[in-house]
């Protein structure tokens, strides 16, 4: 072996051991490894800005999944703007509250629950005023004489409440705040806790510290229920408990006790675990009630199956209700009496909307029950699901980056980061699991940008290497294709179905002669420039310049299934730029130019071809030569562009083309069809009678009915005084006078 041939094989050989060397991928395992440990640091107490991301991804799988039909044993009774501008500001006299619960209870609804407090006398009520205008205007009243004093308000709505099956609501003070002189509130249930034999008082349930509940009067129904809600750092409410402890003693919330109420259930059963990170504590693992287990959280909260945004469940205005109207709606119903009113102050935020009326989420919590769909928060899922993505997906994501090029490692780190959060909402979140996912995502996420860096100051090393190892042998775009593929290095390179193009300008010699050497170079570099974009915008490679020739193939050295059409698409455009560009040199006082293009698809050797100390990545082969012969024989036919028919055969069904002959150039002994691929101003022009006439000429000039094709080509012609109708009504007029011997196949031979 020569020294040059020696001193290039080490070279090469000194490019593959340095793309074998280890790649960043211990690097990513390394890290995968610390963010394991960190999360099972981490995992006992995640902390607030975790879990706040890990809100924020689950309200926006709630969007994802968009609305979900309710079950439509749910309803509000609205006490909405329609109402108070029909029967004035709240609060409204406690007769009308009265009269308005009668109405309810004449639908017979399976139970009402108050979303509302009644924690004050109703100092409208007849007796308090006939009581203070006695003690304020004493003398005044004795010329009246006795008033009406004996009807109380508080008391007629006590005595609608306890007509049918309802639950008042209340609500539970904490931070140390009581309500002086406050009666405890008296749930209807008997409540039961598991393992027998365990304590209230061990339970983490969320404590209060005192109430504020109804007064005695209006306290008359079957049960009552706390209707706290405990919104989440953003203001969002995603998680409602049902039980709270007061005074050492556990209570049901309002949606809890309609739920029972209506199920004609009399037992709660509170279902316990220990915690293990507090000594003697309980943790509430769900609430039963009949056949129904509401799975919840460590501190008795259940995570809230919203259905959608605001008012997604049937309301009806209460003015409508006291009008008599859509009460039939109510019976054998869950009702809730509440308010949408914005001055009402009972608005709340959901995964879904930013106002939406605290009574709904009353209502979805039923709606939940009843369905068997509340969210449960499983942890150990949780932790089984965080450690699976950190050890596949950062093994994976590793590789990714550390094997493939950096779009491909882009691209397939993207897809790993979208297969996470897609199967979460898919594998989780749609079977009303909920589990966070931010902490793996964080991590595959700091993963990318830490190997993308490392890729960045490391692998750009390898790169300069080869480049400037192989610059003086290849051409910097084929460079860069040998930084990702360095095994395309070969002088006998592989064979490949390919396009090539050649192009050439018509009559450059005469233009030539006109201009300077400065004229003509600034003539050259416009004109390739022009025509060598619009090659690479068509997916084209220029392989060389041969003078003002312009060679070009697609489908190497990047596969391309469409190369063939690609290519085609770059001839129609660089002879619709021809214009442009002949307005510019009409401009300075030169010819316009006119361009024949040939192109060929088959079979080519692609490769580096050429010495051992200087080579190039082209095309070899009969196919290139034939693509070269077609740009010649555009001269013949007064054509601009002709392609073979190996090349019409994978373009027929893209482009309108129009046969032109069947010849047999310089070195090929077979005939090859070619074929004018049509621009769009000749489609403008031809007329589709004349696309037919010329059709039906050339069947009978191949079946050598030369008078016939004769009058045909003639009366083209005519129309449009073309080379192509001239030269095969000339050879017509030939064939007429001297008949074409018997082996004739109609195909033209032409030595240029």
């Amino acid at each position: 072996m020569g020294s040059a041939e020696q001193n290039r094989g080490d070279n090469i050989s000194g490019v593959a051991r340095r793309l074998l060397r280890p790649t960043p991928f211990w690097l990513g395992c390394v890290f995968v490894v610390v963010c394991v440990i960190a999360y099972l640091f981490l995992n006992a107490e995640r902390p607030d800005a975790l879990r706040a991301l890990d809100n924020q991804m689950i309200s926006a799988m709630f969007r994802w999944r968009g609305v979900e039909a309710v079950s439509g044993e749910v309803v509000v009774v609205d006490i909405d703007e329609k109402s108070l501008a029909r029967y004035g500001q709240w609060p409204w006299p406690r007769d009308m509250v009265a009269q308005l619960v009668a109405m309810i209870g004449a639908a017979k609804p399976k139970v009402l629950g108050l979303d509302i407090v009644f924690a004050e006398e109703d100092r409208s009520s007849p007796a308090h005023v006939v009581d203070y205008l006695r003690r304020r205007y004493p003398r005044q009243l004795q010329q009246l004489g006795e008033l009406p004093g004996d009807i109380n308000y508080d008391e007629l709505l006590g005595e609608a409440l306890a007509s049918f099956h309802t639950v008042l609501g209340y609500s539970f003070l904490n931070d140390g705040v009581t309500a002086v002189g406050a009666d405890p509130p008296w749930p209807g249930c008997t409540i039961r806790i598991t393992p027998v034999g365990s304590d209230y008082r061990q339970l983490v349930l969320p404590r209060a510290t005192g109430v504020l509940s109804n007064i005695p009067d209006i306290s008359q129904g079957e049960s009552e229920g706390f209707f706290n809600v405990f919104p989440d750092r953003s203001g969002t409410v995603r998680r409602v408990p049902l039980m709270m402890l007061y005074g050492d003693m556990p209570y049901p919330s309002l949606a809890l006790e309609m739920v029972r109420i209506g199920l004609q259930e009399q037992v709660l059963t509170l279902r316990t675990a220990p915690l293990e990170d507090v000594a003697g504590r309980l943790g509430v693992v769900g609430v039963t009630v009949g056949e129904h287990f509401l799975p919840t959280d460590s501190r008795g909260q259940v995570s809230v199956n919203f259905r959608g945004p605001s008012k997604t469940f049937l309301y009806i205005s209460a003015a409508d209700v006291l009008a008599g109207k859509c009460v039939d709606q109510l019976r054998e119903r869950y009702v809730l009496l509440g308010t949408s009113a914005a001055g009402l102050f009972d608005l709340r935020a959901t995964p879904f909307s930013a106002v939406v009326p605290g009574v709904e989420v009353h209502a979805t919590i039923i709606d939940n029950v009843l369905s068997d769909d509340l969210f449960r928060r499983d942890l150990y899922t949780e932790s089984a699901a965080t450690l699976l993505i950190l050890l596949m997906g950062g093994l994976l994501l590793s590789a990714c980056l550390s094997f493939a090029g950096p779009v491909a490692g882009g691209i397939l780190g993207a897809l790993i980061l979208a297969a996470v959060v897609v199967g979460d909402y898919r594998l989780f979140f749609l079977r009303h699991v909920q589990i966070g996912i931010v902490y793996p995502l964080l991590c595959l996420v700091a993963l990318f940008l830490l190997l993308t860096l490392y890729n960045y100051f490391y692998s750009a090393r390898e790169k300069r290497f080869i480049r400037e190892a192989f610059s003086q042998y290849v051409s910097p775009h084929i460079v860069a294709e040998l930084v990702k593929n360095p095994q395309m290095l070969s002088l006998s390179g592989q064979q490949k179905e390919l396009t090539v193009m050649f192009s050439d300008i018509r009559s450059f010699t005469s233009l030539s002669e006109q201009l300077d050497t400065h004229e003509l170079g600034r003539f050259m570099n416009e004109y390739l420039s022009a025509m060598s974009d619009i090659v690479m915008d068509t997916w084209g490679m220029v392989d060389k310049y041969i003078g003002d020739a312009i060679m070009a193939l697609w489908g190497a050295p990047l596969e391309d299934e469409q190369h063939a059409s690609r290519a085609v698409a770059c001839a129609l455009r660089m002879i619709e730029a021809l214009p442009r560009l002949n307005d510019g040199f009409t401009a300075r006082g030169l010819l316009p130019v006119n361009i024949g293009i040939g192109i060929n698809t088959g079979l080519m050797q692609v490769g580096n071809f050429g010495s051992e100390k200087r080579f190039d990545y082209t095309v070899l082969g009969d196919n290139v030569n034939l693509s070269s012969r077609l740009e010649g024989l555009n001269k013949n036919y007064g054509t601009n562009i002709l392609i073979s028919q190996f090349t019409y055969a994978r373009v027929a069904d893209t482009y309108r083309c129009r046969f032109i002959d069947r010849v047999k150039v310089q070195g090929k002994s077979n005939a090859v069809a070619i074929y004018e691929p049509l621009t769009s101003e000749q489609l403008a022009s031809i007329s589709e009678e004349q696309l037919q006439m010329y059709a039906e000429a050339l069947d009978l000039y191949w079946q050598r009915d030369f008078s016939a094709s004769l009058a045909l080509f003639s009366s083209l012609e005519q129309r449009d005084d073309i080379q192509l109708y001239r030269l095969y009504r000339q050879r017509c007029e030939h064939y007429i006078a001297e008949a074409p011997p018997s082996d004739w196949d109609g195909a033209a031979s032409w030595s240029k």
